[in-house]
């Protein structure tokens, strides 16, 4: 299938139109009104800093149903006795700060450009873009970030400053998400790491259904 080139327009192709790789298109820009767009079929944006903005739709997708959260040996006793303060939309800023900044083993560089960081701070400002926390008394040591509409909640990134900060922050917003009705974290592409918390692949179709988009 051909990758398509966007317009001025806020119209996306049918995200099932995507490449094998799931790029589905390339332009546009990072409006709040163009992203906003895009997350409401499962799209999202994911390029390198010198590349125009590159649009994703992967099949199968890899999600999370909250209720099918794993807590591992190393988390459920942190959680049982609340090893960390966390927080939800108390350091937005900072919590994508420290996921644009921290070094990853097998990457040079991040996707989080300036311009990123900018377009996901205005959507936040505007409720769409939320942060969760987790603190060592006032130091920030742990977080994620990442947009939600309606019942789904979309992953962006996470980052940790201390062992398991990350999945702490990360099992105590899903259980949070879970209790205020959302049904599905979107995790985009697969990792171990969220497999490990229950993390699944599922059809594209079935993602879909989930969003309310036609097949």
């Amino acid at each position: 299938m051909p990758v398509f080139s966007l317009d001025d327009t806020l119209n996306f192709p049918h995200p099932a139109l995507a490449e094998a790789d799931g790029l589905l298109a390339v332009g546009g820009d990072l409006s709040p009104e163009r992203l906003l767009a895009a997350y409401r079929l499962g799209i999202f944006p994911w390029y390198n800093e010198d590349e125009p903005v590159l649009w994703w739709s992967p099949d199968p997708r890899f999600v999370l149903f909250p209720s099918e959260l794993k807590l591992s040996k190393s988390v459920r006793p942190l959680l049982n006795r609340n090893a960390f303060r966390f927080t939800v939309n108390k350091a937005f800023a900072e919590v994508i700060a420290n996921c644009r900044e921290i070094p990853r083993a097998g990457q040079e560089g991040t996707w989080i450009s300036r311009e990123v960081e900018n377009a996901y701070k205005e959507l936040h400002q505007r409720g769409y873009a939320h942060s969760a926390e987790v603190w060592e008394n006032d130091t920030l040591v742990g977080g994620l970030y990442g947009i939600r509409i309606g019942a789904v909640f979309f992953g962006e990134s996470m980052f940790s400053l201390r062992s398991n900060a990350s999945r702490y922050a990360f099992a105590k917003y899903a259980q949070l998400l879970q209790k205020d009705g959302v049904q599905l974290i979107d995790c985009q592409v697969y990792t171990p790491y969220l497999e490990s918390m229950g993390a699944r692949m599922i059809e594209g179709k079935e993602f879909r259904n989930h969003l309310g988009i036609q097949a």
